[in-house]
């Protein structure tokens, strides 16, 4: 059987942490395997355990946003999860740009909340649709010297293209190198090349510019 998916999961709110974990720990191949109820207590959990999947609230104590930033920049490969209420676009933003793989609103049905869980594991990135092109927009206007456009894709050579349409369809690094015959550490140094050509932080603002130029406002995957 292959390794389990590991999950800590944070949210100060004991009856909805629970139910979350009980719907997670239905399924095979997903484990939690620490729970908790602030920032502070997660970073720590993360830092010593290195789960696959952080799933925390933006507003438990200590600050969702803060506790996603310090989990970059460990040295783990701990993906985070944002599971909120809030629909804030300053919210989703700041999520993002600190480092969250996802974000989710806490009214998703258990079975997508998996689904999610499985796709950020495997690289791929999730953001509402009904807030992708919103935000979008918001970042536009409160960032316009960052504001994405055909240029700076025309910036982009016909590697990097290929790669991020790959990228924008939700294929993990892995998965670009196997599909365009490339080892993986060098799609991610071509990826390095496409975030800083495009002016933004993560694959994340990227896929939700190429989605938006290319096939129109939709979430990522």
């Amino acid at each position: 059987m292959r390794d389990k998916i590991q999950i800590i999961v944070a949210d100060d709110h004991p009856l909805y942490r629970n139910g979350v974990v009980r719907s997670i720990e239905e399924e095979e191949d997903l484990e939690v395997v620490a729970e908790a109820s602030n920032a502070n207590t997660l970073v720590g959990l993360v830092e010593s355990l290195s789960p696959s999947i952080a799933l925390l609230d933006i507003s438990m104590p200590g600050n969702g946003i803060k506790a996603v930033q310090k989990i970059t920049q460990l040295s783990t490969q701990t993906k985070t999860i944002m599971l909120t209420v809030s629909e804030h676009d300053d919210d989703v933003i700041q999520a993002l740009e600190a480092g969250a793989s996802g974000y989710v609103l806490k009214g998703v049905g258990s079975d997508e909340l998996i689904s999610i869980i499985r796709d950020v594991n495997a690289g791929k990135s999730y953001v509402p649709s009904a807030l992708a092109a919103r935000v979008l927009l918001a970042k536009r206007s409160r960032d316009n010297e960052r504001t994405p456009s055909e240029k700076l894709l025309r910036d982009l050579t016909v590697r990097e293209t290929q790669i991020l349409k790959a990228v924008s369809l939700g294929l993990s690094n892995k998965a670009v190198g196997i599909e365009l015959e490339l080892q993986e550490k060098t799609v991610k140094h071509h990826m390095t090349s496409i975030l800083r050509k495009l002016q933004v932080k993560n694959r994340v603002e990227a896929t939700l510019i190429a989605r938006d130029l290319w096939q129109g406002p939709t979430h990522t995957a």
